[in-house]
């Protein structure tokens, strides 16, 4: 019998799946894992699964104890140890005329590593950074080009609907987003409607989609003609609303009427 539980060490970042090692852990425990990299800090984000064997490919890594007061001084202290590398990373990389944005900053729990977040049109020479970043905090430096929606994902705000954004709060993965989700939808074609703070399209345009995408498959679509199933029409569809199931048509005197689109059969 093997105990699993999920960890992440963002808020908002992938959950990796460890080994209980018989702790009693429950979800948003603090705790210290050991991964690949050295000893890491994070949150259980779900709690025990009983395997009667292990599932995985490869050995789990094991949460190692639940965070000691030790241990949350130790983030604390990395922290500001962030919020250093930061200053003296910008402070650098303007004084060696490098044209790139610096956008976080992060430190390993066992401090083996500082990663460096930062944005560029091109291709960044930042040799002669590292050695300056490595020659001031004696670990190793790690430099890592991210896209715009990392950015956001990253730095945070919020949306057009008023509330945080999506990638900060809970999404995991950035799904493909295009317009064909847009016009499925019946949404308007506003570029500045539908891009958000990113300037990509909005994530939030698939939550839906699959919905649409089906019931657009029985329902009819704008200027088709349709007539109810008692062989009154054709009147023609002015408007549908996937998410109520009714049709707007018009009829033969010009007035206009919603149906279920489940009484409707289309003409050919």
């Amino acid at each position: 019998m093997i105990e699993v539980v999920g960890v992440k060490f963002r808020q908002t970042g992938k959950v990796y799946n460890f080994s209980a090692n018989d702790l009693d852990l429950q979800i948003g425990d603090r705790c210290v894992v050991e991964t690949e990299r050295g000893y890491g800090f994070g949150v259980v984000d779900i709690g025990k699964v009983c395997h009667e064997t292990c599932p995985f490919r490869r050995p789990l890594k094991r949460v190692l104890r639940k965070a000691t007061e030790a241990d949350l001084a130790t983030v604390r202290e990395n922290k500001s140890t962030e919020q250093e590398a930061m200053s003296f990373c910008l402070k650098r990389s303007v004084a060696r005329r490098l044209e790139m944005q610096l956008v976080d900053v992060e430190y390993t729990f066992d401090r083996k590593r500082l990663t460096f977040y930062f944005m560029a049109e091109g291709r960044i020479d930042f040799r002669e950074l590292v050695k300056d970043l490595a020659q001031k905090f004696r670990t190793r430096i790690e430099m890592r080009q991210i896209g715009v929606r990392d950015e956001a994902k990253l730095i945070g705000g919020f949306g057009a609907c008023g509330r945080p954004l999506c990638c900060t709060t809970y999404l995991k993965n950035f799904e493909t987003v295009s317009i064909k989700m847009a016009k499925v939808q019946g949404l308007t074609l506003n570029p500045n409607k539908l891009s958000g703070i990113c300037d990509r399209l909005k994530c939030c345009l698939t939550y839906e989609y699959d919905y649409y995408r089906q019931m657009s498959k029985y329902m009819p679509r704008r200027g088709q003609m349709v007539r109810d199933l008692e062989g009154n029409g054709p009147y023609r569809v002015r408007d549908v609303n996937y998410l109520d199931g009714t049709v707007l048509v018009e009829l033969s005197d010009g007035t206009r009427q919603k149906l279920y689109y489940r009484d409707l059969e289309k003409v050919k």
